[in-house]
């Protein structure tokens, strides 16, 4: 519900003007801050005050017209409404086309006032709603753990969620597993016209074409049994997600098309057919244009969900993301198991910047669990101390370097040839590394030796 807003910000140089209409304002229902001037009614102001201005265009020093440019400065969307006499009024249409939301010639009537000023009351508190409305939804989306992160690549992703949400159409998801095509189609929806309605999750994988008229069409009662909404009833008019679709069985997938497009859908048992208004978000692990060609998946369905395709990367592709997402996912699991979080030692660091994460942000997130509890099997080689006991930072770097070429080793399952390609070092800096930290490749190889 949109907030009350009844603050009113009035300016007149006249001590006699200014209180006189204060009173009658405070009579009408606002509550009134009354300034001698425009400096002064510039203390305080921020682009979220909750309130209005209405100010006299003739005042000495700082006018009418002066204060409008500075409060639209601070926010263009801020109600200012002018009192002008007769020979201000050309000024007063000129600040219109600036974007003053009214003027009003004096004398003017109480009524004729208080109703400008409700109008505009009432475009502030919108404008005051929508702005929270947007901070929630990008706190939420910040917030969301597989949404977390600064690279470019994240922060193009929130935008075209919300580009996207705003629109509120089908869509396909697109990217490998764990890489959050969920947590994506949550926000698509919180942000989406829907969001009041409901969000339901269905794992194509495990449909059984047996159950699925009793599961998404629901039953209507008879005799004993009682009636039971089927998912589409539960997402009409909300968000159907349908995980993994590229895995729904032919038959299933001509069943849904053909209640897509009907609009409506019969529950068993029911004398007449249920209205069906859906948002469709589907995802896929995988190009599902090859398996139109070949004939596995419907292309009506396909074309309609994939008129807007969403990509998410892989969590390889913005490394840089990676430290943020692992402290998150630590102080999770730190919370949930109610233990201090541990140190993260620069073997965990090291294995965070070389490895490839195959699994997305789920292997990130059981990596973060493991440390967290302590059972994260890090090979570190014991180095001696100084004698203060203090390392200074060519220490801290070599021992940095190490667990780089450890864990690309570990990688590599021993093959130096393919280690030193991912660290992309040449043959004899890799080997001089090597005899430097006393690191051995046969110490990482697993059964036969591999090719050097």
């Amino acid at each position: 519900m949109t907030q009350t807003i009844r603050t009113v910000r009035l300016v007149d140089d006249d001590p006699d003007l200014l209180m006189a209409l204060s009173q009658s304002l405070k009579l009408a229902g606002f509550a009134v801050e009354p300034f001698g001037s425009g400096a002064e009614a510039l203390i305080g102001l921020g682009p979220d005050y909750p309130g209005i201005v209405l100010s006299d265009v003739r005042m000495p020093g700082m006018d009418g017209m002066d204060l409008f440019g500075r409060l639209n400065a601070l926010d263009p969307d801020l109600p200012v409404i002018l009192l002008t006499g007769h020979a201000d009024v050309p000024m007063a249409v000129a600040a219109l086309k600036r974007g003053a939301y009214d003027f009003l010639s004096k004398p003017v009537g109480t009524d004729q006032l208080a109703a400008a000023l409700n109008r505009a009351c009432q475009s502030r508190a919108l404008v005051i709603e929508n702005r929270a409305l947007r901070r929630q939804q990008q706190e939420a989306l910040a917030q969301d753990t597989r949404l977390i992160g600064h690279s470019a690549i994240m922060q193009n992703l929130r935008d075209s969620i919300e580009r996207l949400a705003a629109a509120g159409g089908d869509l396909l998801l697109v990217g490998p597993g764990g890489s959050g095509k969920e947590s994506v189609a949550h926000a698509l929806h919180r942000q989406g016209p829907r969001r009041a309605r409901a969000f339901v999750h269905v794992a194509c994988a495990a449909l059984d074409e047996t159950r699925f008229e009793a599961e998404f069409l629901g039953l209507e009662p008879s005799g004993r049994q009682a009636r039971s909404a089927g998912r589409l009833e539960k997402a009409h008019r909300g968000t159907l997600y349908l995980d993994e679709i590229d895995l729904l069985s032919p038959g299933l997938q001509a069943r849904l098309m053909g209640l897509i497009e009907a609009g409506e859908f019969w529950p068993a048992g029911a004398a007449a057919p249920r209205p069906l208004d859906l948002c469709i978000i589907a995802s896929t692990r995988r190009d599902l244009q090859p398996l139109v060609r070949e004939g596995l998946f419907r292309g009506d369905l396909y074309y309609r969900l994939a008129g807007v395709v969403l990509t998410l990367p892989p969590l390889r592709d913005r490394r840089e993301d990676i430290p943020e997402l692992f402290r998150h996912f630590l102080l999770e699991a730190c919370t949930r198991l109610d233990i201090a979080p541990p140190v993260i030692p620069a073997a965990v660091s090291a294995r965070l910047a070389a490895h490839d994460w195959p699994g997305n942000l789920r292997e990130l997130r059981r990596f973060a669990e493991a440390h967290a509890l302590g059972m994260t099997a890090i090979d570190r080689v014991a180095e001696p101390a100084p004698e203060d006991g203090r390392r200074g930072l060519s220490e801290m770097v070599a021992e940095y370097e190490a667990d780089l070429i450890r864990e690309a080793l570990r990688l590599e399952q021993g093959n130096a040839s393919r280690a030193l390609a991912r660290l992309r070092l040449p043959r004899k800096t890799f080997y001089d590394k090597l005899t430097r930290h006393g690191i051995r490749p046969a110490d990482f190889r697993a059964g036969a030796p591999a090719e050097d």
